[in-house]
């Protein structure tokens, strides 16, 4: 009897055990959920507000034709009408410079990033790896300077789709080589090892083999550097200043759409344009990022 009124006692503490490991984990959990909603719910709101305050403006005329002067806007929105004209000049300027950065900034990145990877240990890799981490903690606004002291004043001689394009390669290179090196580092050394016992030369190893063992990490770290600098204001402002037509040279002053969204906060008359076109480039941020994050997930299947 006596053993059985222990067992009976070991049961209850147990069981009044369990019961609060049960209750600790349900409130574990429902702060869990409670910052996870607080997380989240910022970007909710600001998509929330874009798409209620942008969606009337998107139409076939936003794509298709350039910015309208004040006049045109102003007297649409007396007559409750929607703005004439769009952000053609906008988007064509941003895919032109982002094309040319990316020309420059995804091969010097990628064999920088070579050269870190099978040099992990010297020195010179080691100054040059820090100068990229410092490089990456920049402030946009500083490199916006830097690019319109070197370009804009000596190289170009005035504003320009060039020099705005140099701005976004400085931004653009760090990324490309950190993602290049943590890629490279991820690949099977067993892989390399493979091509030098094939008798393939360095060179052919690093194009016929770890190049395309690492391309969906490549194409990652590529895409999420440029949607870092798709959405950039402050270094175009000081390299290329913007235009109210469509400029495809680029040697001439060109607009972007971080650069039409500051241009339409200056005029009370442009709200509409302003919600509007942040939609677009949130709207392009956030499939560049869902298209990475695509890619990742492949990569780790």
């Amino acid at each position: 009897m006596k053993m059985i009124s222990i067992l009976k006692k070991t049961d209850a503490q147990v069981e009044r055990k369990w019961d609060a490991r049960f209750i600790k984990d349900k409130i574990f959990t429902g702060f869990i959920i409670i910052f996870s909603l607080i997380t989240i719910s910022p970007i909710v709101l600001i998509i929330s507000k874009l798409i209620s305050k942008g969606y009337k403006q998107l139409n076939w005329s936003f794509f298709t034709e350039t910015t309208p002067n004040t006049y045109q806007a102003m007297l649409a929105v007396n007559l409750g009408e929607i703005i004439p004209g769009g952000v053609l000049n906008g988007i064509t300027g941003t895919i032109l410079m982002v094309l040319i950065a990316s020309i420059m900034a995804i091969p010097i990145g990628i064999m920088v990033g070579i050269f870190l990877y099978e040099n992990q240990t010297k020195k010179y890799a080691v100054i040059v790896k820090d100068i990229t981490d410092i490089l990456q903690g920049v402030p946009s606004i500083v490199l916006g300077l830097i690019s319109y002291f070197w370009v804009v004043k000596y190289i170009t001689n005035g504003f320009s789709a060039l020099a705005g394009s140099f701005a976004l390669f400085i931004m653009m290179l760090p990324l490309i080589i950190r993602s290049t090196e943590e890629t490279f580092k991820m690949i099977p050394v067993s892989i390399k090892e493979a091509g030098f016992a094939l008798g393939a030369p360095y060179h052919k190893i690093i194009l016929k083999v770890m190049i395309p063992s690492g391309l969906s990490g490549l194409i990652t770290g590529i895409l999420l550097a440029i949607s870092r600098v798709v959405g950039e204001t402050a270094p175009l402002m000081l390299t290329a200043l913007g235009s109210m037509v469509v400029n495809l040279n680029i040697e001439k002053p060109t607009s972007a759409l971080p650069l039409l969204i500051w241009e339409f906060y200056n005029d009370p008359n442009m709200v509409d344009l302003i919600w509007a076109t942040s939609l677009l480039l949130m709207m392009l941020v956030l499939g560049l990022n869902l298209i990475s994050k695509y890619i990742i997930s492949k990569r780790n299947l």
